[in-house]
């Protein structure tokens, strides 16, 4: 747990990272296996995950993102695109891996189905989309505080065009729309914000006890 609460304080929104310094492979699977088993309501998933390393898509994805230099300079991009207007398919699809992974009759999974179909059904489609938005953040911080234990950089964005990152991306097409971005690799020596103590609030004023 000490090293955990260390690496938390090691990381930080990194500002320049070196592109000389690239994410190995093997690190690259355990980001990708933490991500994959990262927490997500009613564990649906509704969403994709995009790692970027094309160096023309990403200068493209630059401009649609303020020129942040984060998104060319990285080791990789993460983007989090959410699945658009989840529906009974997505859950049907959902259903179908539990009974193959855990090899139990789909007629015995129902009950769930029909608790997860009613959860959905019963939201517009604005709400289903703000829904499954939300489930990308908490991939993205599972990515995050992964990044940091194996003293990886990374650099979560919100500053972006989304829908010219649909656009360049072709997410219309696969029924994804963008929602949030990160960039992961090797902070550059010259990027003095890692020096900079990290600002909290203290716990007196950030936990409330009943």
């Amino acid at each position: 747990m000490e090293n955990y609460i260390e690496s938390l304080n090691w990381r930080y929104a990194t500002k320049k990272y070196d592109p000389s310094k690239k994410v190995s492979a093997q690190y690259l699977e355990t980001l990708k296996e933490a991500v994959q088993l990262s927490v997500s309501s009613m564990g649906l998933q509704p969403y994709r995950i995009l790692i970027i390393e094309n160096p023309e898509v990403r200068q493209k994805l630059k401009a649609a993102g303020y020129n942040q230099d984060g998104i060319t300079e990285s080791s990789q991009l993460f983007v989090f695109a959410y699945e658009k207007n989840v529906n009974e398919k997505h859950v049907d699809a959902y259903i179908e891996n539990i009974s193959k992974v855990r090899e139990v009759e789909k007629d015995s999974l129902k009950p769930f189905e029909d608790m997860v179909n009613g959860f959905i059904n019963n939201q517009t489609e604005e709400g289903k989309n703000t829904w499954a938005a939300k489930q990308t953040y908490i991939a993205l911080s599972t990515l995050i505080n992964t990044a940091a234990l194996l003293k990886i950089d990374a650099t979560p964005m919100e500053g972006f065009n989304a829908q010219q990152f649909d656009e360049i991306l072709g997410l219309d097409k696969l029924g994804l729309s963008t929602a949030v971005i990160a960039a992961v690799g090797y902070r550059h020596e010259e990027d003095g914000f890692q020096h900079f103590k990290k600002v909290r609030k203290p716990q007196n004023e950030l936990f409330i006890t009943i």
